[in-house]
């Protein structure tokens, strides 16, 4: 085989593997819709009684209108006619209440559709595993939450509509047949074309729909780029990049509802040129035959307003066939989530954290994220419970991943993450991550009250509470300074916050939660150094007696430890109190030296760190 042939090769091969999984993705899409509207049986029920009452009075009315015209109106019977007129009026108040109730209950039914695919979209993404959320773009997460979930909605929408209006051509279609069978044949003779132009619209249509939808979430997550990274963009003076990133993706989505729009230009007129063609049809035959006595005047007239009536329900016909497609790519996006499974979770026999002081034993751990190199390389470390200990090392040598790996947000690769004795992949995960407290240097505050963010683990904490654990974290002064004190609204990220006053609601957001082991991720690096020992001495009352460690570089905050640890490497290289370290670890005073000269890690002017022996040599 020669490379253009084995080029070809691949690109069916390629090709055949995208409508496979097109079709799974569709297959899937479907299942869950009809697992969700299935959930709400009595207002699918409501929905096609109120349609089966709305076409029954729909159907009515021609038939009461030819009688009326033929019993009535051509014999002078003026009773008669007053009588199916105000027959007309009745049913058209019966229609009247179908139209609210079947608007009512597919409306009911679309929104509680849409509102439970998001509380269990939603749910799930929350028990998905740190590994999916690192890889996931949240601005696409946000375009399946909202942009996928509208595209589900209308598409249910239509379906108690599509019903009714499906009854009323059906029983149009019965009428016309035992009517008038001539009648019939020229009024949906063309129906079969119709069905035929359905189906390639519909396969057409989906691959488009699956791509607008994948481009839309494309534009979602510039979108949330640009708003949530918004002052890197700024103190980069990018924003002409980031508008020319936003205007590509916008010409995708644009070129693809172009396409849509394309097939629907194609699609839709054949919808109204249908009835048209059977309306000149009924007139040309039913014409000959009232000429010749074989129908009368109101037979015709019957005929028309049923031919008439096709119209709407297959233009809602047109509509949900062209929606089908995008729906389902949206809903098949949707279930692509709901079918990961969480990584991380209660195994089957979970039991209860036992008692304890809040001791964490690390036995020959390692562990790696993803597919790359080991961080943690047969890791053994062990924390007395009510001990502090500050883990110290350079970059990448393992100290975050520690704190990560103790509330289980990662499952180890090899050996056994211990807390009081237990495992923690064999104890209940909500009692693991109770058990443990953490303030990392990214701090994330919610767009709410001080008092709620402090209270976020308990919001049904006393007040006493809250401000008991704002002063224990240095943080009740300038909360009352703020404008309405503890009810002052901090806005989205915190960011109307300083860095320094942000770490330090999360410190009283852990210490209200009342851990047993409290993680201080460099929770004082944004602190002002002439403010850190305002800091300090309130980190010191609140580890008063609790398993605490520090991941720190200023040795002022190290010095807050009982003893250090040294990693590198993945592994514990030295280990001792703050001092001793000092004075017998090369690799330890090099460490602090490298990170006193780093501007990020905030101890530049640190005398204590640069008077350290051998720092300068």
């Amino acid at each position: 085989m020669d490379d253009a042939d084995e080029s070809k090769h691949e690109r069916t091969t390629r090709k055949d593997a995208e409508k496979l999984e097109g079709k799974q993705t569709r297959r899937r899409g479907w299942r869950l819709m009809k697992e969700t509207v299935g959930a709400h049986p009595k207002l699918m029920v409501l929905g096609i009684f109120a349609g089966l009452v709305w076409a029954t009075a729909r159907v009515s009315v021609p038939l009461l209108a030819g009688a009326a015209i033929d019993h009535g109106i051509a014999r002078g019977r003026t009773g008669i006619t007053l009588a199916l007129t105000a027959a007309i009026v009745a049913v058209g108040a019966v229609q009247a209440v179908g139209t609210g109730l079947r608007r009512y209950a597919a409306f009911g039914l679309a929104w509680r559709v849409e509102t439970d695919i998001r509380m269990r979209l939603v749910a799930h993404l929350q028990r998905l595993h740190f590994a999916f959320h690192d890889q996931a773009q949240t601005g696409q997460l946000m375009a399946y939450a909202n942009t996928d979930i509208q595209q589900i909605n209308n598409v249910v929408l239509l379906v108690p509509l599509t019903i009714a209006s499906s009854i009323q051509m059906v029983a149009v279609v019965v009428i016309l047949l035992l009517r008038s069978p001539g009648l019939a044949l020229f009024a949906l003779g063309l129906l079969p074309l119709l069905n035929i132009s359905a189906t390639r619209f519909n396969h057409r249509m989906y691959p488009v729909g699956m791509q607008l939808q994948k481009e839309l979430s494309d534009v979602s997550g510039v979108v949330e780029e640009s708003v949530t990274g918004v002052r890197v963009v700024k103190g980069f003076g990018v924003e002409r990049m980031q508008r020319a990133r936003l205007s590509s993706e916008a010409d995708s989505v644009f070129d693809r509802s172009m396409d849509q729009a394309r097939l629907r230009a194609n699609f839709m007129p054949l919808i109204d040129l249908l009835p048209a063609l059977g309306l000149v049809g009924i007139l040309w035959y039913g014409g000959h035959q009232v000429l010749n006595h074989h129908l009368t005047v109101g037979d015709i007239v019957s005929a028309n307003l049923f031919v008439v009536m096709l119209i709407w329900p297959l233009r809602m016909i047109g509509m949900l066939v062209g929606q089908l497609p995008r729906s389902a790519a949206a809903a098949g996006r949707i279930d692509s989530i709901l079918a990961t499974d969480p990584a991380i979770e209660d195994a089957p026999n979970a039991r209860a954290l036992p008692d304890g002081p809040g001791s964490v034993r690390f036995e020959r751990v390692t562990f790696g994220y993803g597919r790359g190199p080991a961080v943690l390389d047969d890791l053994d470390l062990v924390i007395e419970g009510g001990e502090a200990v500050a883990l110290v090392g350079a970059t990448a040598s393992g100290k975050t991943t520690i704190a990560r790996l103790i509330p289980r947000f990662y499952d180890v690769h090899a050996g056994h993450v211990r807390i009081d004795g237990a495992d923690v992949r064999d104890v209940r995960l909500s009692e693991v991550r109770r058990s443990v407290g953490l303030v990392f240097e990214d701090t994330f505050l919610f767009s709410d009250s001080v008092r709620n963010n402090i209270a976020f683990a308990d919001p049904e904490a006393p007040n006493e509470a809250v401000v008991r654990a704002a002063r224990l974290a240095g943080a009740d002064e300038f909360i009352r300074e703020l404008p309405e004190g503890y009810d002052s609204i901090i806005g989205e990220h915190g960011y109307s916050l300083s860095g320094g006053q942000r770490q330090r609601i999360a410190i009283a957001r852990a210490v209200l939660a009342d851990p047993r082991v409290l993680i201080l991720d460099d929770a004082t690096s944004s602190v002002d150094p002439s403010k850190e020992h305002e800091i300090r001495a309130a980190l010191a009352e609140v580890m008063r007696g609790r398993t605490t460690i520090i991941i720190a570089h200023r040795p002022a905050t190290i010095a807050l430890a009982d003893r250090v640890v040294l990693l590198d490497g993945g592994k514990v290289v030295a280990d001792g109190t703050h001092e001793r370290l000092l004075a017998t670890s090369p690799r330890y005073r090099e460490v602090l030296a490298r990170a006193a000269l780093d501007p990020q890690s905030g101890v530049v002017d640190d005398e204590s760190v640069l008077d350290l022996p051998g720092v300068g040599d």
